[in-house]
């Protein structure tokens, strides 16, 4: 089934915490980021080129060539709609670019959960990585479906207003020649927009895809914090034993979390600053230009725009909220009767866990809902400056 992994599933089968990332891979392997190992490689190898060529180089370019060239043809709307995907491309380049640097993170670090997984023993462990990999999926394929849907609503409007859906600078066919050329270049644009649309999926979901299972490891590990010294038919030096099962447990967890870290850190830097521009754009377009059919779909560019770092804004949030329980757990533990070898290294783990793991955007400003919130308050401020200057009516 394609939607399998969508469903909870049993535990009679094996599901490992990397599957919860499936759908992203497949989604990198449609963009040639990912390349087989056998023959095929080095076909896979041309349509990253391909990839490469018309979405991050082409792409970006032909929307600030044609805004040189055709500006007084532009209506305000038409340029408004055009020009937040054309910065939103420049954005979707640049966090490209890291993402090919960085590519090697991520089989790295889906040997990390895999060694993470070993230490599941449990039922109730291995449901949790079971309901871990089915959320993960959900969630992909509710970002795919609104990304998209913007695709295609772009593309109809464009049909209905006999005009190209982004009015991409494409030198070979004018498409104010004829209807045929209107629709081969609506259907060539809309092609490039597709995959290009995909690449931001990629690059936009898969910091929640990796930081779920981080929550989700950081919460079995505070399970087994609970029940440290709670096994009556242990002995002290199986307590003791269990006690350093959990140090190389947060020692994974951090691992982790120091290999995934860098790369998040660059790309989601990159979309707070390109955040902001296009919000503005968009809510300008909105509010001053944008007809019944144009506003439709500015919102769901909108609702798009906002999904694209609320959401791991949120489980950085989260987090730190479960690092600040893991560290009341394994405090509130039952050390206080232990042997003195016992509670010297409590001692020593408690002092790592209470450095909470906090990831930061560019490495300087913290990833959290307020930091989000912020950037959007920067793209209402745009609006309120266009408004009281009356800058819209004059192009009205």
């Amino acid at each position: 089934m394609i939607f399998e992994l969508t469903k909870i599933a049993p535990l009679t089968k094996r599901v490992r915490s990397r599957d919860a990332c499936t759908y992203l891979q497949r989604a990198m392997k449609s963009e040639g980021w990912i390349l087989p190992s056998n023959w095929t490689r080095w076909i896979c190898m041309l349509w990253t080129a391909t990839t490469t060529i018309f979405c991050i180089i082409y792409l970006p370019s032909a929307f600030f060539i044609n805004y040189i060239i055709q500006l007084k043809s532009f209506t305000p709307s038409l340029f408004l709609t055009s020009l937040q995907t054309g910065i939103s491309a420049v954005g979707c380049s640049a966090k490209a670019s890291i993402m090919f640097i960085n590519i090697w993170r991520f089989p790295k670090a889906n040997e990390q959960l895999d060694r993470m997984d070993k230490r599941c023993e449990t039922d109730e462990e291995r449901l949790q990585i079971h309901q871990l990999v089915a959320r993960c999926s959900r969630i992909f394929l509710v970002f795919q479906i609104i990304y998209h849907i913007f695709v295609l609503s772009s593309f109809a409007a464009g049909l209905v207003k006999n005009e190209p859906p982004w009015n991409i600078y494409n030198p070979l066919i004018n498409w104010r020649d004829s209807k045929t050329k209107l629709y081969m270049v609506s259907i060539i644009e809309v092609t490039i927009i597709f995959f290009s649309t995909t690449q931001n999926l990629i690059i936009d979901t898969y910091p929640i895809m990796y930081s779920i299972p981080l929550r989700t490891h950081i919460n079995l590990l505070r399970q087994r914090v609970g029940r440290l010294r709670a096994k009556p038919d242990h002995n002290t030096r199986e307590d003791y034993q269990d006690l350093i099962d959990c140090i190389s447990d947060h020692k994974l967890v951090i691992k982790y979390f120091k290999i995934i870290q860098p790369v998040i850190s660059q790309t989601i830097f990159v979309q707070f600053l390109i955040i902001g521009a296009v919000l503005g754009v968009s809510l300008i377009n909105l509010f001053f230009f944008a007809d019944l059919l144009n506003g439709a779909t500015t919102i769901i560019y909108i609702s798009a725009l906002l999904i694209q770092t609320f959401p791991f804004c949120y489980i950085c949030n989260l987090i730190m909220d479960d690092c600040e329980t893991l560290t009341n757990t394994l405090f509130q533990s039952n050390w206080i009767d232990a042997d003195r070898r016992y509670r010297t290294t409590l001692l020593y783990f408690l002092h790592n866990v209470q450095q909470p793991i906090v990831f930061k955007a560019g490495g300087f400003m913290q990833i959290c809902v307020s930091s989000n919130i912020t950037v959007a308050k920067f793209a209402f401020s745009v609006v309120a400056i266009v408004k009281q200057m009356n800058i819209a009516d004059r192009f009205t």
